[in-house]
């Protein structure tokens, strides 16, 4: 496959690649499985996810990035190599041009770490773009206007809200909190109040079957299953949605506090717009329901999910790396 251009959401939760006028072509959970003996990766994406918690001890199934950044380097590259693989093919005459997104809090030594890691894994050229950012160009915002554009992308490990004008980020935040904390909160919680163990994806079918960040106006319900902790039995109960809204509070109170300080920071011009144009939500943890009626309600700024909220990231890389020259101001490195 002709592939010349990859543009890579490196994701806590999922990687999405997206390829320049063909859209997502991949979108699978950042996990990799490792045979701990031979130190040999068995798995990536999907097949891997499905072996979290179900692994025997030979082989160990985890997220290779924590909180938006590389946790551990050679795991990360094997990921990065797999997904390019996956696409261009493993036999090819061009080596692909690949723009990958990272949070906006990330250190000088951690966007170097994922530079080399994509070149490491094929790519003839390594770009990088600030999270933000990307989610701003794949929503569909002007970034390049002298106009004050506001953007929260609440990820699986970090929640990035920037105030985006004349193509850089005049403002940003960048809290290690969202759609995996939330999921964890709800275990917690669940631990606590009803004395059961849940495992991370049965909490976040919990967050997406019943999940509200307000109050529902008619209380939903669902069984969940689980391990008694005094028993130590297979149970099973019913948790209902006022639960959910209740366990999450901690987490969202976070984000809105990551809005409030940026909102505060930002010029009075700049401010005056995005009251005017209010804020745009990207993100899987922007499919929360109502989250964005809570921030409204706390921040006096109207506030809008993206369509596709959770591909902006994806298709804004892409997008950047299809047009580089508009765009240069805001890409960070290249290699």
């Amino acid at each position: 496959m002709f592939v010349k251009k990859i543009g890579i959401d490196l994701g806590t939760t999922n990687v999405l690649v997206c390829l320049p006028k063909k859209g997502i072509v991949i979108n699978e959970p950042s996990v990799v499985a490792v045979q701990t003996e031979e130190n040999r990766v068995v798995a990536v994406g999907s097949e891997a996810k499905e072996m979290i918690g179900r692994t025997p001890e030979t082989i160990i199934a985890n997220r290779p990035l924590k909180d938006g950044v590389i946790a551990d380097y050679r795991v990360t590259e094997a990921m990065i190599r797999y997904f390019i693989n996956k696409v261009a093919g493993g036999i090819r005459f061009f080596r692909p041009e690949v723009m990958v997104s990272v949070p906006a809090g990330v250190t000088s030594t951690e966007r170097r770490a994922v530079i080399d890691a994509t070149l490491s894994a094929g790519a003839k050229a390594a770009y990088i773009i600030l999270e933000p950012v990307a989610a701003a160009i794949g929503a569909g915002i002007p970034i390049g206007s002298a106009m004050g554009n506001m953007i929260v992308d609440i990820g699986g490990g970090t929640t990035e809200v920037a105030v985006i004008s004349l193509g850089g980020i005049v403002s940003s935040n960048s809290v290690r909190v969202g759609g995996n904390k939330i999921d964890q909160a709800i275990a917690d919680y669940i631990r606590k109040k009803h004395g059961l163990a849940i495992g991370d994806q049965t909490a976040e079918k919990i967050k997406i079957k019943i999940g509200s960040a307000l109050p529902l106006s008619k209380t939903e319900h669902m069984e969940i299953r689980g391990r008694d902790l005094i028993a130590g039995l297979p149970k099973t109960i019913s948790i209902n949605s006022d639960e959910v809204t209740e366990a999450i509070q901690d987490q969202l109170n976070e984000i809105i506090s990551a809005i409030k300080v940026v909102l505060e920071q930002t010029p009075p011009e700049l401010a005056a717009d995005i009251i005017d144009n209010g804020m745009i939500l990207s993100g899987g943890g922007a499919l929360l329901r109502n989250i964005d009626k809570l921030i409204s309600k706390k921040t006096n700024v109207p506030a809008y999910v993206a369509d596709d909220a959770l591909l902006c990231v994806a298709k804004g890389t892409a997008v950047a790396l299809d047009n580089l020259d508009s765009y240069k101001k805001s890409i960070l490195a290249s290699s």
